[in-house]
Protein backbone atom coordinates (compact mmCIF):
# COMPACT_ATOMS: atom_id res chain seq x y z
CA UNK A 1 0.00 0.00 0.00
CA UNK A 2 1.61 3.11 -1.20
CA UNK A 3 1.29 6.28 1.44
CA UNK A 4 -0.30 9.65 1.01
CA UNK A 5 1.63 12.66 1.59
CA UNK A 6 0.33 15.62 1.92
CA UNK A 7 2.41 19.09 0.84
CA UNK A 8 1.91 22.59 1.17
CA UNK A 9 3.18 24.16 -1.28
CA UNK A 10 4.63 27.50 -0.79
CA UNK A 11 2.66 30.60 -1.82
CA UNK A 12 4.98 31.57 -4.09
CA UNK A 13 4.71 28.55 -6.72
CA UNK A 14 1.07 27.12 -5.79
CA UNK A 15 -0.89 29.65 -8.15
CA UNK A 16 1.36 27.90 -11.16
CA UNK A 17 -0.07 24.65 -9.88
CA UNK A 18 -3.21 25.70 -10.04
CA UNK A 19 -2.96 27.07 -13.47
CA UNK A 20 -2.25 23.68 -15.00
CA UNK A 21 1.57 23.49 -14.09
CA UNK A 22 2.33 20.06 -13.68
CA UNK A 23 5.85 19.75 -12.15
CA UNK A 24 6.26 20.25 -8.25
CA UNK A 25 9.72 21.92 -7.99
CA UNK A 26 11.95 21.19 -5.09
CA UNK A 27 12.05 24.89 -3.84
CA UNK A 28 7.88 24.76 -3.78
CA UNK A 29 8.04 22.33 -0.83
CA UNK A 30 10.40 22.77 2.57
CA UNK A 31 12.86 20.22 3.85
CA UNK A 32 10.81 18.97 6.46
CA UNK A 33 8.11 17.14 3.92
CA UNK A 34 11.08 16.35 1.40
CA UNK A 35 12.45 14.01 4.47
CA UNK A 36 9.24 12.52 4.70
CA UNK A 37 8.95 11.41 1.52
CA UNK A 38 10.02 7.77 -0.57
CA UNK A 39 10.15 7.56 -4.07
CA UNK A 40 6.51 6.49 -5.67
CA UNK A 41 4.51 7.98 -3.20
CA UNK A 42 1.16 9.51 -3.62
CA UNK A 43 1.36 13.20 -2.82
CA UNK A 44 -1.23 15.50 -2.56
CA UNK A 45 -0.54 19.48 -2.70
CA UNK A 46 -2.20 21.96 -0.87
CA UNK A 47 -2.10 25.44 -0.68
CA UNK A 48 -1.37 27.52 2.36
CA UNK A 49 -4.53 27.68 3.25
CA UNK A 50 -4.86 23.88 3.04
CA UNK A 51 -7.08 23.74 0.00
CA UNK A 52 -6.76 20.99 -2.27
CA UNK A 53 -4.49 21.41 -5.44
CA UNK A 54 -3.84 18.15 -7.21
CA UNK A 55 -2.88 14.62 -6.59
CA UNK A 56 0.01 13.01 -8.11
CA UNK A 57 3.21 11.06 -7.43
CA UNK A 58 6.95 11.70 -5.70
CA UNK A 59 9.69 11.14 -8.44
CA UNK A 60 13.04 13.46 -8.02
CA UNK A 61 13.68 14.88 -11.93
CA UNK A 62 16.01 17.57 -12.33
CA UNK A 63 14.25 20.50 -10.58
CA UNK A 64 11.08 18.56 -9.50
CA UNK A 65 10.39 16.36 -6.63
CA UNK A 66 7.09 15.17 -8.37
CA UNK A 67 4.00 15.15 -10.99
CA UNK A 68 0.57 16.48 -10.50
CA UNK A 69 -1.47 13.81 -12.87
CA UNK A 70 -5.14 14.86 -11.22
CA UNK A 71 -6.87 17.61 -9.99
CA UNK A 72 -9.30 15.35 -8.72
CA UNK A 73 -8.86 14.82 -5.04
CA UNK A 74 -10.78 11.37 -5.06
CA UNK A 75 -9.03 10.22 -8.17
CA UNK A 76 -6.97 6.84 -7.83
CA UNK A 77 -3.87 6.84 -9.37
CA UNK A 78 -4.26 2.59 -9.95
CA UNK A 79 -4.50 0.23 -12.81
CA UNK A 80 -7.68 2.10 -13.95
CA UNK A 81 -6.12 5.52 -14.23
CA UNK A 82 -2.97 4.52 -16.34
CA UNK A 83 -5.14 2.01 -18.53
CA UNK A 84 -7.19 4.89 -19.31
CA UNK A 85 -4.11 7.81 -19.73
CA UNK A 86 -2.19 5.34 -22.16
CA UNK A 87 -5.57 4.15 -23.77
CA UNK A 88 -6.14 7.91 -24.97
CA UNK A 89 -2.70 8.59 -26.04
CA UNK A 90 -2.91 5.39 -28.22
CA UNK A 91 -6.37 6.99 -29.91
CA UNK A 92 -4.36 10.01 -30.87
CA UNK A 93 -1.89 8.63 -32.48
CA UNK A 94 -4.14 6.62 -34.68
CA UNK A 95 -3.40 8.57 -38.03
CA UNK A 96 0.55 7.25 -36.87
CA UNK A 97 -0.21 3.31 -36.80
CA UNK A 98 -1.93 4.16 -40.15
CA UNK A 99 0.75 5.39 -42.00
CA UNK A 100 2.32 3.26 -44.68
CA UNK A 101 5.28 5.56 -44.94
CA UNK A 102 6.23 5.59 -40.89
CA UNK A 103 6.52 2.68 -38.67
CA UNK A 104 8.42 5.08 -35.68
CA UNK A 105 7.00 7.38 -33.65
CA UNK A 106 6.24 8.46 -29.84
CA UNK A 107 3.07 7.24 -28.73
CA UNK A 108 3.29 8.44 -24.84
CA UNK A 109 4.94 12.07 -23.90
CA UNK A 110 4.87 12.13 -20.37
CA UNK A 111 2.81 15.13 -18.63
CA UNK A 112 1.58 15.75 -22.21
CA UNK A 113 -0.18 12.52 -22.36
CA UNK A 114 -0.92 13.26 -18.57
CA UNK A 115 1.76 11.74 -16.88
CA UNK A 116 4.95 13.30 -16.17
CA UNK A 117 7.83 11.28 -16.03
CA UNK A 118 7.14 8.21 -18.46
CA UNK A 119 7.65 8.04 -22.61
CA UNK A 120 6.49 5.22 -24.93
CA UNK A 121 7.94 5.21 -28.32
CA UNK A 122 6.75 2.57 -30.42
CA UNK A 123 9.41 1.27 -33.12
CA UNK A 124 7.48 -1.27 -35.72
CA UNK A 125 5.41 -3.60 -33.41
CA UNK A 126 8.32 -3.33 -30.71
CA UNK A 127 7.43 -0.29 -27.52
CA UNK A 128 10.02 1.46 -25.52
CA UNK A 129 9.45 2.74 -22.39
CA UNK A 130 11.16 5.30 -20.64
CA UNK A 131 11.39 5.96 -16.88
CA UNK A 132 12.48 9.25 -15.71
CA UNK A 133 12.74 8.35 -12.12
CA UNK A 134 12.18 6.00 -9.42
CA UNK A 135 8.90 7.10 -8.54
CA UNK A 136 7.42 6.45 -11.64
CA UNK A 137 9.54 3.21 -11.86
CA UNK A 138 7.52 2.13 -9.29
CA UNK A 139 4.23 2.38 -11.24
CA UNK A 140 5.61 0.12 -13.98
CA UNK A 141 2.94 -2.49 -13.92
CA UNK A 142 0.78 -0.52 -14.26
CA UNK A 143 1.96 0.55 -17.84
CA UNK A 144 2.93 -3.30 -18.35
CA UNK A 145 -0.27 -4.50 -17.99
CA UNK A 146 -2.09 -1.04 -19.91
CA UNK A 147 0.30 -1.87 -22.79
CA UNK A 148 -0.53 -5.97 -22.83
CA UNK A 149 -4.43 -5.20 -22.52
CA UNK A 150 -4.34 -2.31 -25.28
CA UNK A 151 -2.14 -3.44 -27.70
CA UNK A 152 -0.44 -6.07 -29.83
CA UNK A 153 3.35 -5.66 -29.42
CA UNK A 154 6.37 -7.87 -30.67
CA UNK A 155 7.91 -7.06 -27.20
CA UNK A 156 8.05 -4.05 -24.85
CA UNK A 157 11.84 -2.69 -23.58
CA UNK A 158 12.71 0.52 -20.98
CA UNK A 159 14.99 2.40 -20.34
CA UNK A 160 15.88 3.81 -17.22
CA UNK A 161 17.04 7.20 -17.34
CA UNK A 162 17.02 8.40 -13.35
CA UNK A 163 20.13 7.52 -11.10
CA UNK A 164 19.50 3.52 -10.45
CA UNK A 165 22.14 3.13 -7.40
CA UNK A 166 20.78 0.22 -5.03
CA UNK A 167 18.21 -1.05 -7.46
CA UNK A 168 18.38 -4.59 -9.14
CA UNK A 169 18.93 -4.06 -12.88
CA UNK A 170 18.21 -6.70 -15.62
CA UNK A 171 20.99 -7.79 -18.18
CA UNK A 172 19.37 -6.12 -20.87
CA UNK A 173 16.41 -3.87 -21.17
CA UNK A 174 14.08 -6.74 -23.15
CA UNK A 175 10.66 -6.69 -20.51
CA UNK A 176 8.41 -8.82 -22.10
CA UNK A 177 7.55 -10.61 -25.55
CA UNK A 178 9.58 -12.02 -28.11
CA UNK A 179 12.85 -10.29 -28.05
CA UNK A 180 13.71 -8.56 -30.99
CA UNK A 181 16.81 -9.53 -33.84
CA UNK A 182 18.75 -6.22 -33.52
CA UNK A 183 18.83 -3.86 -35.18
CA UNK A 184 15.06 -3.90 -37.08
CA UNK A 185 14.57 -1.59 -39.63
CA UNK A 186 12.27 1.05 -39.24
CA UNK A 187 10.78 3.33 -41.69
CA UNK A 188 10.48 7.38 -41.55
CA UNK A 189 8.59 9.30 -44.80
CA UNK A 190 9.84 6.44 -46.73
CA UNK A 191 13.52 6.30 -45.36
CA UNK A 192 15.03 3.45 -43.47
CA UNK A 193 16.58 3.57 -40.46
CA UNK A 194 18.10 0.33 -38.40
CA UNK A 195 17.58 0.75 -34.41
CA UNK A 196 18.27 -1.20 -31.60
CA UNK A 197 16.51 -0.69 -28.32
CA UNK A 198 18.67 -3.07 -26.15
CA UNK A 199 22.02 -1.26 -27.18
CA UNK A 200 22.64 1.20 -23.70
CA UNK A 201 20.60 4.38 -23.62
CA UNK A 202 20.75 5.45 -27.13
CA UNK A 203 18.26 3.64 -30.17
CA UNK A 204 20.26 4.87 -32.93
CA UNK A 205 17.85 8.00 -33.96
CA UNK A 206 15.90 10.71 -32.20
CA UNK A 207 12.27 10.44 -33.33
CA UNK A 208 11.59 14.08 -32.62
CA UNK A 209 13.71 15.53 -36.07
CA UNK A 210 11.63 13.37 -37.78
CA UNK A 211 9.43 16.68 -39.62
CA UNK A 212 13.49 18.43 -40.23
CA UNK A 213 14.68 15.39 -41.57
CA UNK A 214 11.73 14.89 -44.06
CA UNK A 215 12.07 19.32 -44.90
CA UNK A 216 16.08 18.59 -45.74
CA UNK A 217 15.22 15.73 -48.32
CA UNK A 218 12.06 17.11 -49.70
CA UNK A 219 13.17 21.15 -49.80
CA UNK A 220 16.88 21.77 -49.46
CA UNK A 221 19.40 18.92 -49.85
CA UNK A 222 19.37 18.36 -54.30
CA UNK A 223 22.21 19.47 -55.33
CA UNK A 224 24.34 20.28 -52.16
CA UNK A 225 27.60 19.57 -50.52
CA UNK A 226 26.03 18.73 -47.01
CA UNK A 227 28.05 18.68 -43.50
CA UNK A 228 25.87 17.02 -40.97
CA UNK A 229 27.85 17.92 -37.27
CA UNK A 230 27.55 16.04 -34.16
CA UNK A 231 26.46 12.82 -36.59
CA UNK A 232 25.28 10.49 -34.15
CA UNK A 233 23.90 7.73 -36.31
CA UNK A 234 24.45 10.15 -39.62
CA UNK A 235 20.38 10.11 -39.55
CA UNK A 236 20.24 13.85 -41.38
CA UNK A 237 22.63 12.92 -43.65
CA UNK A 238 21.07 9.96 -45.05
CA UNK A 239 17.84 12.73 -45.60
CA UNK A 240 19.97 14.59 -47.27
CA UNK A 241 21.55 11.87 -49.67
CA UNK A 242 17.97 10.81 -50.50
CA UNK A 243 17.16 14.35 -50.83
CA UNK A 244 19.61 14.70 -53.77
CA UNK A 245 22.70 16.03 -52.04
CA UNK A 246 26.16 15.76 -54.28
CA UNK A 247 28.05 14.74 -51.47
CA UNK A 248 27.90 14.25 -47.47
CA UNK A 249 29.71 14.50 -44.45
CA UNK A 250 29.19 13.77 -41.21
CA UNK A 251 31.77 14.55 -38.48
CA UNK A 252 31.00 12.75 -34.89
CA UNK A 253 33.67 12.64 -32.14
CA UNK A 254 32.10 8.72 -30.82
CA UNK A 255 33.99 6.26 -32.27
CA UNK A 256 31.00 3.96 -32.69
CA UNK A 257 29.58 6.57 -35.01
CA UNK A 258 31.12 4.86 -38.07
CA UNK A 259 30.07 1.84 -37.79
CA UNK A 260 26.59 3.20 -37.35
CA UNK A 261 26.51 5.58 -39.80
CA UNK A 262 27.42 3.25 -42.71
CA UNK A 263 24.93 0.80 -41.58
CA UNK A 264 22.48 3.93 -42.33
CA UNK A 265 23.53 4.43 -45.48
CA UNK A 266 24.02 1.15 -46.58
CA UNK A 267 19.93 -0.10 -45.70
CA UNK A 268 19.11 2.59 -47.83
CA UNK A 269 20.99 1.47 -50.98
CA UNK A 270 24.03 4.33 -50.63
CA UNK A 271 27.46 3.55 -51.44
CA UNK A 272 28.74 5.14 -48.11
CA UNK A 273 32.53 5.08 -49.85
CA UNK A 274 30.94 8.02 -51.90
CA UNK A 275 30.04 10.16 -48.54
CA UNK A 276 32.62 11.03 -46.10
CA UNK A 277 32.28 9.83 -42.20
CA UNK A 278 34.80 11.63 -39.91
CA UNK A 279 35.57 10.56 -36.68
CA UNK A 280 36.67 13.22 -34.64
CA UNK A 281 36.06 16.56 -32.91
CA UNK A 282 33.62 19.00 -34.53
CA UNK A 283 35.23 21.91 -33.22
CA UNK A 284 38.25 20.48 -34.55
CA UNK A 285 36.64 19.83 -37.64
CA UNK A 286 35.67 23.25 -37.92
CA UNK A 287 39.17 24.55 -37.89
CA UNK A 288 40.43 21.90 -40.53
CA UNK A 289 37.74 22.93 -43.07
CA UNK A 290 38.62 26.68 -42.08
CA UNK A 291 42.23 26.11 -42.84
CA UNK A 292 41.95 24.44 -46.49
CA UNK A 293 38.64 26.74 -47.57
CA UNK A 294 35.91 24.21 -47.17
CA UNK A 295 32.30 25.22 -47.61
CA UNK A 296 29.35 23.88 -47.80
CA UNK A 297 25.98 24.74 -49.06
CA UNK A 298 23.97 22.65 -45.67
CA UNK A 299 25.44 22.78 -42.44
CA UNK A 300 23.21 20.73 -39.98
CA UNK A 301 24.28 21.93 -36.13
CA UNK A 302 22.54 20.08 -33.50
CA UNK A 303 24.62 19.47 -30.38
CA UNK A 304 24.17 18.19 -27.11
CA UNK A 305 22.58 20.37 -24.59
CA UNK A 306 26.20 19.34 -22.90
CA UNK A 307 29.28 17.71 -23.84
CA UNK A 308 32.65 17.61 -22.15
CA UNK A 309 36.23 15.92 -24.39
CA UNK A 310 39.88 16.37 -22.60
CA UNK A 311 40.57 19.78 -23.71
CA UNK A 312 37.11 21.58 -23.22
CA UNK A 313 33.25 21.39 -22.20
CA UNK A 314 29.99 22.50 -24.54
CA UNK A 315 27.04 23.80 -23.55
CA UNK A 316 24.57 25.27 -25.54
CA UNK A 317 23.27 27.89 -23.16
CA UNK A 318 26.65 29.52 -23.64
CA UNK A 319 28.34 28.29 -26.33
CA UNK A 320 25.97 27.83 -29.04
CA UNK A 321 26.31 31.60 -30.82
CA UNK A 322 30.47 30.10 -31.16
CA UNK A 323 29.08 27.07 -32.78
CA UNK A 324 27.45 29.22 -35.03
CA UNK A 325 30.21 31.68 -36.35
CA UNK A 326 32.31 28.13 -37.04
CA UNK A 327 29.62 26.86 -39.13
CA UNK A 328 29.15 30.41 -40.81
CA UNK A 329 32.46 30.42 -42.09
CA UNK A 330 32.53 27.42 -44.12
CA UNK A 331 28.83 28.12 -45.25
CA UNK A 332 29.02 29.13 -49.05
CA UNK A 333 26.61 32.50 -49.38
CA UNK A 334 22.99 31.74 -49.88
CA UNK A 335 23.98 28.63 -48.04
CA UNK A 336 21.62 27.17 -45.30
CA UNK A 337 22.61 26.11 -41.82
CA UNK A 338 20.44 24.45 -39.89
CA UNK A 339 20.28 24.91 -36.01
CA UNK A 340 19.04 22.68 -33.55
CA UNK A 341 18.83 22.42 -29.95
CA UNK A 342 17.13 19.82 -27.00
CA UNK A 343 17.89 22.34 -24.49
CA UNK A 344 14.74 22.82 -22.33
CA UNK A 345 16.23 25.86 -20.42
CA UNK A 346 15.55 28.55 -22.79
CA UNK A 347 12.97 28.98 -25.54
CA UNK A 348 12.71 29.77 -29.08
CA UNK A 349 13.16 33.60 -28.42
CA UNK A 350 16.12 33.09 -26.88
CA UNK A 351 17.85 30.88 -29.35
CA UNK A 352 17.20 32.68 -32.37
CA UNK A 353 18.91 35.88 -29.76
CA UNK A 354 22.34 33.43 -30.40
CA UNK A 355 21.45 33.21 -34.03
CA UNK A 356 21.33 37.09 -34.24
CA UNK A 357 24.18 37.31 -32.18
CA UNK A 358 26.39 34.92 -34.05
CA UNK A 359 25.63 36.37 -37.31
CA UNK A 360 26.30 40.11 -36.01
CA UNK A 361 29.66 39.11 -34.61
CA UNK A 362 30.91 37.88 -37.87
CA UNK A 363 28.87 40.77 -39.83
CA UNK A 364 27.14 38.28 -42.08
CA UNK A 365 23.25 39.18 -43.05
CA UNK A 366 20.81 36.54 -42.59
CA UNK A 367 16.97 35.30 -42.48
CA UNK A 368 15.62 32.76 -40.69
CA UNK A 369 12.98 31.08 -43.63
CA UNK A 370 11.60 28.08 -41.71
CA UNK A 371 11.23 26.91 -37.90
CA UNK A 372 10.55 23.92 -35.93
CA UNK A 373 8.80 22.39 -32.87
CA UNK A 374 8.25 18.88 -31.69
CA UNK A 375 6.42 17.23 -34.07
CA UNK A 376 2.95 16.58 -33.51
CA UNK A 377 3.26 12.86 -31.79
CA UNK A 378 5.17 14.72 -28.89
CA UNK A 379 2.59 16.34 -27.63
CA UNK A 380 3.01 18.97 -25.12
CA UNK A 381 0.82 21.61 -22.79
CA UNK A 382 0.40 24.93 -22.56
CA UNK A 383 0.50 25.10 -19.10
CA UNK A 384 4.38 23.21 -19.15
CA UNK A 385 5.93 25.40 -22.00
CA UNK A 386 9.71 24.02 -21.05
CA UNK A 387 8.42 20.76 -22.29
CA UNK A 388 8.08 21.93 -25.80
CA UNK A 389 11.91 21.43 -25.49
CA UNK A 390 13.08 21.68 -29.70
CA UNK A 391 14.05 24.36 -31.20
CA UNK A 392 15.14 24.10 -34.90
CA UNK A 393 15.55 27.19 -37.48
CA UNK A 394 16.20 26.87 -41.09
CA UNK A 395 18.79 29.96 -41.56
CA UNK A 396 19.83 31.44 -44.96
CA UNK A 397 23.56 32.98 -44.81
CA UNK A 398 22.82 36.01 -47.58
CA UNK A 399 26.10 37.48 -47.39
Amino acid sequence: MRETITLTIDPEYAGDLKKGYPLVLRKAVTDADMARLEEGDIIEVVDHHKRFIGKGYHGNQNKGIGWVLSTKEDQELDQAFFTKKINKALALRKDFFNDDDTNAFRVFNGEGDGIGGLTIDYFDGYYMMSWYSAGIYSFREFVIEALTELTQFHALYEKKRFDTKGMYMEQDDFVAGTPGDFPIIIKENGINYAVDLNDGAMTGIFLDQRDVRRTIRDKYAAGTNMLNTFSYTGAFSVAAAIGGANKTTSVDLASRSLGKTIEQFSINGIDFEEQDIKVMDVFHYFKYAARHEMKFDLVVLDPPSFARTKKMTFSTAKDYPKLLKDAIAITEKKGFIVASTNNASFGMKKFKSFVDQAFKDTNTKYKIVEQFGLPKDFRATREFPEFNYLKVVFIQKLS
